[in-house]
């Protein structure tokens, strides 16, 4: 446990009991004042309570509490007469009026100023202005009282300022904690889309292959074994790679072992993707275009998924006998890829993303996300046609 100064240890306990210091302050000064006025009459007695006691309300409730100090001083001013009994009111208006300038409203706090300037002026008239007293020391006292009154009213306004810059920034200091709350909610739920996005491209493709696998290999079996070992093979490696890929993702959400790293699919794994895939029997012709350039991580990765996918799509809906072009055209600004079939899966894969929600409108999201630009729909003639454009540079 932190080990704080005594000064601030006192802060800190007279913050959480300030209301009681307030009440134990006036029950003293009540005491005081009736201890002196017993003697003297119960006007005296009355007077006395009606200027300590407010004092207990002074921050909590400051405009009664002053108004009322205010009222008994008018009546003390009124009926005593003895300049010998000024200690009392001499600490009850102070502490009122700081009080109400400190925390108080604006309007009150100057209503307050000002009726402590004419109670004071007459004080001195009252009780100061007599024949032995000359005009000069006669003003200086009184001029002495309204500079001590306008001070303690200064102090007191001093600490309202201090009072709301501590609740300025009290309020910001919330607000920004609510503010970054909030971007840890929205890193988290993006980065759960990202995490299920990547799930299912691993998975709707690595499932994909291996049911194509498997069937072809189970034609095969008899007539070809050797093409039924290809196809094991191939099933074996699609699930090594999807299951190294899965743990490698799922690794981020584990606190308790070691993240697993794999090396991030980009432009140059849409070579042996495309290999991997006609290993299904499915024919695919990919074109080059121009010179690679260098892309970010990122749209690489997102490069390498559309097209990942797409051929899935291709896979699932396109039929049996269907080919594949994939173009790769690097123009000046952007890599343009576009893959097109000739099968009859059009309609499948349109409703595709409803069903699953992972489909042609991750893509697109993939494509926005780094400022490209994504089309999908039926080809002239039939078929399917997936074409997407990611600029070298988000800013170009």
């Amino acid at each position: 446990m932190p080990r704080f100064p005594l000064s601030e240890r006192w802060y800190r306990w007279s913050a959480d009991h300030i209301v009681g210091i307030d009440r134990t302050i006036a029950a003293f000064l009540a005491l005081v004042g009736v201890a002196a006025s017993v003697g003297v009459g119960w006007v005296d007695v009355v007077i006395a309570l009606g200027l300590t006691v407010p004092l207990a309300w002074r921050r909590i409730r400051p405009v009664a509490s002053a108004a009322m100090v205010a009222l008994f001083s008018v009546a003390y001013l009124v009926v005593t007469s003895d300049q010998t009994n000024l200690v009392l009111p001499g600490i009850c208006v102070p502490v009122a009026l700081y009080a109400l300038a400190a925390y108080g409203p604006r309007w009150a706090s100057g209503w307050g100023l000002a009726a402590a300037i004419l109670g004071v002026t007459a004080a001195g008239f009252r009780y100061f202005g007599g024949e032995q007293s000359t005009w000069q020391a006669h003003a200086f006292l009184i001029a002495f009282l309204i500079v001590y009154i306008t001070a303690v009213w200064a102090f007191g306004d001093l600490r309202r300022v201090r009072n709301q810059e501590l609740e300025g920034l009290t309020e910001r200091a919330r607000l920004l904690e609510l503010e970054r709350a909030q971007e840890a909610e929205i890193a988290a739920i993006n980065e759960r889309t990202r995490i299920a996005r990547e799930m299912h491209d691993i998975v709707a493709h690595s499932l994909t292959v291996v049911i194509a696998q498997a069937d072809g290999g189970r034609y095969s079996a008899a007539a070809d074994p050797a093409a039924a070992v290809t196809a094991l093979e191939t099933i074996s490696q699609t699930g090594r790679q999807a299951l190294t890929d899965m743990r490698a993702l799922l690794s981020v959400l584990r606190e308790d072992r070691p993240r697993e790293y794999s090396s991030t699919p980009g432009v140059s794994d849409i070579d042996t993707l495309i290999e991997e895939v006609r290993k299904g029997g499915l024919g695919v012709q990919l074109t080059t275009d121009g010179e690679r350039r260098v892309l970010s991580t990122g749209a690489e990765l997102t490069a390498y998924r559309i097209v990942q996918e797409s051929l899935t799509n291709v896979l699932k809906h396109a039929g049996p006998a269907a080919s594949v072009e994939v173009t790769e055209r690097w123009t000046d600004t952007a890599l343009e890829l576009t893959v097109v079939d000739d099968g009859r899966g059009a309609s499948g894969a349109l409703v595709a993303p409803s069903a699953g929600g992972q489909g042609v409108l991750g893509m697109r999201e993939r494509a926005e996300l780094y400022g490209g630009s994504f089309e999908a729909g039926p080809a002239p003639g039939g078929g399917y046609r997936v074409h997407t454009a990611l600029p070298y540079s988000r800013g170009e």
